[in-house]
């Protein structure tokens, strides 16, 4: 009966106590009773502005920044990595891949499974005309001729292992050569070797033949830690855009989505 009678008391402090405040964005504290009274126009006041709506590309892809950072800055975890500014083309392709299955992570799948092979490309082109600086490279925590190492296979490759120089298809200064192929620098250390190891591991492909599954297969462990150390280590130059052609054509063949019609090549 005691229990009884308590909680019959609790329910009624409940039914007659003060109720909750509402709180505001703007930090004020009104309860509901009095807020019944107010006139609408200061109601309105109290209540939070919504956020503009400004129907543009840059408003539509803040999805994006999520993970990717700030304006496609990269994300602070090192697995997310730069797209700002990266050829259009290389971000359509790989706009495709993941769509398409060609690359694997269920989230960026299933952000891009409803969209068009157009707005795929219209959102490259967005996040590949952001022109923003890049921040200083992070010292290598490795020996220096593991450094010395990689900095041969990146400049001059390994004739004996049938690897080619990274120059050869990223460009003399390894930011990219437009339209197609993305830069190697200002890029965090853990996401080349992710995607290296993705790459050997068939978790990510291209479009047949998919010459960067070929190289990384052929390199062995210590140099995939060689060339990524390396790499991640050096300072992006002032004019990261990429390169406009190649001196020369690769000695590898690499495969291409081909463009949706209705405009030129992104």
């Amino acid at each position: 009966m005691v229990a009884f009678n308590l909680s019959a008391r609790r329910r009624r402090a409940c039914r007659t106590g003060p109720r909750p405040p509402v709180r505001w964005h703007s930090g004020r504290s009104v309860t509901l009773k009095y807020l019944l009274f107010l006139p609408p126009a200061l109601v309105a006041l109290a209540a939070p502005a919504a956020p503009v709506f400004e129907d543009t590309m840059a408003q539509r892809v803040l999805a994006c920044s999520a993970c990717h950072g700030k304006e496609g800055r990269a994300g602070p975890d090192g697995y997310y990595p730069r797209i700002a500014g990266k050829p259009a083309g290389y971000l359509y392709h790989q706009l495709l891949n993941f769509r398409d299955g060609r690359r694997h992570y269920g989230l960026m799948a299933r952000l891009l499974d409803p969209l068009s092979d157009q707005y795929l490309r219209e959102i490259a082109r967005h996040f590949a005309a952001l022109d923003l600086p890049y921040p200083a490279p992070r010292p290598a925590a490795v020996a220096p001729a593991v450094l010395q190492r990689g900095e041969v296979l990146a400049r001059q490759g390994d004739a004996a292992a049938r690897l080619p120089p990274c120059t050869q298809c990223h460009g003399e200064r390894l930011t990219g050569v437009a339209p197609n192929t993305p830069g190697l620098l200002g890029l965090p250390r853990d996401y080349l070797n992710a995607q290296l190891g993705a790459w050997r591991a068939g978790e990510r492909r291209a479009h047949a033949p998919d010459c960067m599954a070929q190289i990384a297969r052929r390199l062995p462990a210590p140099d995939v830690t060689a060339v990524t150390a390396w790499l991640a280590a050096q300072p992006v130059p002032a004019d990261a855009r990429p390169a406009a052609t190649l001196p020369r054509p690769p000695s590898i063949a690499c495969g291409s989505a081909v463009p949706p019609p209705g405009g030129p090549r992104p």
